[in-house]
């Protein structure tokens, strides 16, 4: 981020003391732009191939991305069940060595987040042998809906430069593209479709925008269904509004003709999901998120709410998590000062730096100006309904917001099209530094790609900085994608046990498995006491155990030293498993 501040400082200055600069060049590449520009389909296609086709290009840059968080291991978990062919998985025997966070063990094992991301992951899974592809596709989907929905508010040029810079920002370096976590660019397309649908249908009326709405709403109640709420009201009662007035509304035949086949498919995705609950959960009504907070977790949803009296945790890096890390943040927001810099300060920081940057923080001095602006009032309304609502959460990562993404970046090129006539003292300034700015976000996508050769440093690990900028994290989860190849490759099968050091960070969780656990090549366990160990080894007595080791340096991988007794019985074989086991694999989390 510095050296993105002192380029931007540094086109600030060339704006305001030479806003002649370059201005033949950029006047011949305007003139081009714009011709592509003024070609709206072929401009959305234009975006979506380059975000595409770039990512694909720059992948011996930036290869494709192993899971490394929490949160990547629960996503992958959904995809790799719905690419089996199933929606959940039984609770495995031995499920109290594989407890993991975000992971729903009972009654189902499987993530507990909605199934959007994951089917989406499971389709490129399916189609390409590999996950990533279908994070790869939907983020092309959302860039080249981002310049839809933009045609439909702003001119033609500045849409196509929305959409690109949503390439550069979005599509190539953020975590919504290099880590598996959050389906942001899923529920970034759906708010897309919304947003754009809704100046179409009410112009034009025609089944196709109504459909694309329909589409955009469905993604958006199977992703982020609470920020898709605080989207789809302000939308709900402009059409609602619409519809009764008097003047240009439309019949109610016509009127039902083109909403009866959308509402449909509205009704029939909350169907399916009400069907997904039933199977995961063993009710229509109990959706995802649900009970794994209230299995594991203290801290409540919204800042109102009471913490959940602590349950019994198994293990140390479990409670950790639920209790030092969420409850600390929690606690800090009941506090006046807490609560007032988190909600003023921290939060639209976040969301500001992971859109804008540095580079692109200029135009936001034309904010007064925008907020004025009719054209895209009805945008800012949205995010006023965004900012009410992300006041009540306890938590926020950029992720959350990501429905609002198109309507981001309409306020913020509103702003540069004010900016771009600013002309302090009769000089072309703004124009100047309209054109610098966008410039230097091209540079910047280069000196990503170089950061190794440069020795610039990315965030990594689990500080989760790269939650906040654009450029994304560096290549982080090599260590145990490493180990996981190494036992991948031996022969016969294999069962690695955690052991984590007493000050492990809770965040960066190692165990992760297949759907179908007992069949899996190599199964990771959680180390517990001694009785039990010896309870997993023997059930699993056809593999070979090891002992991992990952808070050491470099992380260790040892044979598991134990003096267990090998039960005689088969492994997996239920009926023959002693009575203490049986009553392990049916005991109910408290």
């Amino acid at each position: 981020m510095t050296i993105e501040g002192g380029l931007t400082l540094i086109v600030v200055a060339t704006a305001l003391l030479r806003p002649e600069v370059g201005s033949g060049l950029f006047a011949r590449a305007e003139h081009a732009f714009g011709s592509l520009a003024r070609k709206k389909s072929l401009s959305v296609a234009v975006v979506g191939a380059s975000a595409f086709l770039l990512r694909l290009v720059i992948l011996p840059w930036c290869p494709i991305p192993g899971p490394f968080v929490n949160d990547d291991f629960s996503f992958l978990l959904a995809a790799n069940t719905f690419a089996s062919g199933r929606l959940t998985n039984p609770t495995p025997v031995m499920w109290q060595h594989f407890e993991s966070l975000q992971i729903t063990m009972k009654p189902t094992y499987m993530s507990m987040y909605f199934p959007a991301p994951g089917i989406v992951m499971a389709a490129g899974k399916v189609l390409t042998g590999n996950s990533w592809f279908g994070i790869l596709l939907s983020t092309a989907l959302m860039c080249a809906a981002i310049c839809w929905m933009l045609q439909a508010w702003l001119p033609s040029r500045w849409a196509l430069l929305g959409g690109m810079v949503a390439v550069l920002h979005l599509g190539l370096f953020s975590y919504w593209i290099n880590t598996y976590t959050g389906g942001g660019s899923i529920a970034a397309l759906g708010g897309a479709l919304v947003l754009g649908a809704l100046p179409r249908f009410m112009k034009s009326l025609r089944l196709r925008d109504s459909l694309l709405m329909a589409a955009g709403i469905v993604l958006l109640a199977t992703s982020r269904p609470y920020e898709g709420i605080l989207l789809c009201l302000p939308v709900a009662f402009v059409l609602g509004r619409w519809i009764v007035s008097g003047g240009k509304r439309p019949t109610y035949r016509l009127l039902l003709r083109r909403t009866a086949f959308p509402l449909a498919l509205i009704v029939l995705a909350g169907a399916g999901m009400g069907y997904y609950n039933y199977r995961l959960f063993g009710s229509p009504l109990t959706p995802p998120y649900k009970i794994n907070r209230a299995t594991y977790a203290i801290v409540p949803y919204f800042v109102w709410q009471a913490p959940h009296p602590e349950p019994v945790y198994r293990h140390k890096a479990m409670r950790d998590f639920y209790v030092h890390d969420e409850l600390a943040i929690f606690k800090e927001l009941q506090t006046i000062p807490g609560f007032l810099s988190e909600t003023l300060f921290f939060k639209p920081l976040r969301v500001i730096i992971f859109f804008a940057g540095i580079a692109l923080l200029p135009p936001l001095i034309m904010l007064d100006r925008v907020l004025t602006d009719r054209r895209i009032r009805f945008l800012v309304v949205c995010c006023l309904f965004l900012a009410v609502g992300m006041v009540a959460e306890i938590f926020l990562i950029v992720h959350y917001v990501s429905p609002f993404t198109a309507a981001f970046y309409a306020i913020g090129l509103q702003a540069m099209r004010h900016l771009r006539f600013w002309r302090p003292s009769g000089q072309p300034a703004g124009k100047a530094l309209t054109r610098l700015l966008v410039t230097l976000c091209v540079l910047l996508a280069g000196l990503r790609l170089e950061a190794k050769k440069l020795h610039l440093t990315l965030p990594e690990g689990q500080s989760f900085a790269w939650t906040y900028q654009w450029y994304g994290p560096g290549q982080t989860g090599s260590r145990r994608a490493n180990i996981q190849l190494r036992l991948e490759r031996l022969p016969g099968k294999q069962l690695a046990v955690v052991r984590y050091s007493p000050d492990h960070d809770p965040a960066g969780e190692w165990i992760s498995n297949e759907p179908d656990i007992d069949h899996s090549k190599v199964i990771w366990a959680r180390e517990m006491d001694a009785a039990e160990n010896c309870e997993l080894i023997n059930y699993y007595k056809d593999r070979k155990v090891w002992l991992v080791q990952p808070d050491l340096q470099p992380a260790s991988v040892t044979p598991y030293p134990t003096q267990c007794q090998t039960n005689s019985a088969p492994a997996g074989n239920h009926r023959r498993m002693s009575s203490a086991v049986i009553a392990r694999a049916n005991e109910v989390k408290p």
